[in-house]
């Protein structure tokens, strides 16, 4: 949720946060930090802290030195040093503060590689910088469909262009070593800049990137999360998770960060129940553990020769535990009659959707819906599935009399020649018999041929 300002939207987008980043969520920026040292007013002869902690496009920071002693605000727009030439961030921690976060990432304070800040960016550069700005997205398109014409296992998640526009860093994520030679080549020749390749893993891709978490928040690792710990599969199995790999995912496509935020207090509240192993001795007979409800703290035992899971609570399991070492032995599970909790759970009558679970329930409304049909088709010109006496057969019709057609010897009727059909078309897509014969093949001549052929005559 950002403040009031970022709702004021000009017709195109939100314009930000309107309190120079000094927004009371602090949602709007990425990784952002509350500085509660701003308002503390320093002794006199005490010199403010040259180290400045400065945010560029995504959740990426760097420490810089203020070697000018530039009165610096969180929000400000400041010109730092670059490899070539100069950039553009935003001022995100000043003060006392920076020195916890130095300690925190492991930087020193003396450190010969910390660059230093220019000057405050003025209006010119920032509207130079917020052109290159605009320009990332076109450019970010036509630099996949470069990558894809090559043939190349790489995805292109961003870009960022410096703030001076010399300088296009691309990040991407792969499986593998990618040979960019080529690609390298064809993006300085259209895009005009020097480019830098940098590889990043999935969960810095999403934390760049960002986004909307299952929960309905903002991801942690864009908004407050920066050491990525290992997560295993192991914590879903503890907290009794099912494993199912689309709940279980995040947006980078692992297993979720916050899979290990309640993981301790799940194994603190594993040791109050008893190992699967030992069982639980009654009058009745022994118990093992089939289920454990961890949030609940109910075990459900079922007994030998029996498909009855009964629920007890957990602190009477360990106290039948605690009897059973010392060698008594309790008449049920829990403090009710013997059997009793067996009794109720296979007579208790629940009313729930599943009470009528008879599987001929709906065959005398099939059939009165048949019945229905069947005089409605009736009426409306027969129904060839129900009885009609026109459909039977007519008992007045004569007789064909078959004897006259039948030859003497009792041998069936040879076929009458049927005339061809000129009017019919051969079939296109049938097949020719292999083993038939063409037509005038293996037949004798005809004779009116050889009749009217003359013989030769010698003058």
């Amino acid at each position: 949720m950002g403040c009031g300002s970022c709702g004021n939207n000009n017709g195109s987008h939100s314009p930000g946060c309107g309190n120079n980043g000094s927004c009371s969520t602090g949602s709007c920026n990425k990784l952002n930090v509350y500085n509660w040292l701003t308002d503390m007013v320093l002794p006199e002869d005490y010199k403010p802290f040259n180290i400045v902690e400065v945010r560029f496009k995504g959740s990426k920071k760097q420490f810089y030195k203020n070697v000018n002693n530039l009165e610096l605000f969180t929000g400000d727009k400041v010109i730092v040093d670059s490899d070539i030439g100069y950039d553009v961030g935003e001022i995100s921690l000043a003060g006392e503060l920076v020195k916890l976060h130095l300690k925190k990432y492991g930087v020193e304070e003396d450190n010969s590689e910390m660059r230093n800040i220019r000057s405050i960016a003025t209006e010119e550069q920032v509207k130079k910088y917020q052109e290159y700005k605009n320009k990332e997205q076109k450019t970010l398109e036509e630099a996949r469909t470069i990558a894809l014409q090559l043939r190349l296992k790489m995805k292109i998640s961003d870009i960022e262009f410096q703030g001076d526009g010399k300088k296009v860093t691309f990040y991407y994520t792969s499986e593998g070593r990618v040979d960019f030679r080529e690609l390298i080549r064809r993006y300085a020749s259209s895009f005009k800049s020097r480019i830098q390749m940098l590889q990043v893993s999935y969960r810095e891709e999403a934390s760049r990137l960002g986004g909307i978490g299952s929960c309905g928040r903002e991801l942690c690792c864009s908004t407050w999360l920066t050491d990525y710990k290992v997560v295993s599969m192991g914590a879903a199995k503890t907290q009794n998770l099912s494993i199912n790999m689309l709940k279980l995912s995040g947006q980078c496509g692992r297993l979720k960060c916050c899979l290990n935020y309640e993981l301790e207090t799940y194994h603190e509240a594993l040791n109050q129940f008893p190992n699967e192993k030992v069982r639980l001795k009654t009058e009745s007979g022994l118990a093992s553990l089939r289920k454990i409800d961890i949030l609940k703290g109910t075990a459900w035992y079922c007994y030998e020769k029996s498909f009855d899971w009964i629920p007890v609570d957990i602190k009477r399991v360990n106290e039948i535990i605690a009897l059973n070492k010392a060698g008594k032995t309790p008449a049920t599970l829990s403090d009710t009659a013997l059997g009793a909790e067996v009794a109720f759970k296979t007579l208790e009558y629940k009313d729930d959707l599943l009470g009528d679970t008879d599987l001929t329930r709906m065959d005398e409304k099939n059939k009165k819906s048949r019945g229905k049909g069947a005089n409605t088709r009736s009426k409306k010109g027969g129904n060839r599935n129900t009885t009609n006496k026109n459909n039977g057969p007519r008992n007045d019709r004569p007789k064909r009399d078959d004897s006259k057609d039948k030859p003497a010897d009792g041998s069936s009727p040879k076929p009458t020649n049927r005339k061809p059909n000129p009017n019919r078309k051969p079939n296109p897509n049938r097949k020719p018999n292999p083993n038939r014969k063409p037509k005038g093949e293996g037949k004798p001549a005809d004779k009116k041929s050889s009749d009217n052929k003359k013989p030769d005559t010698k003058d």
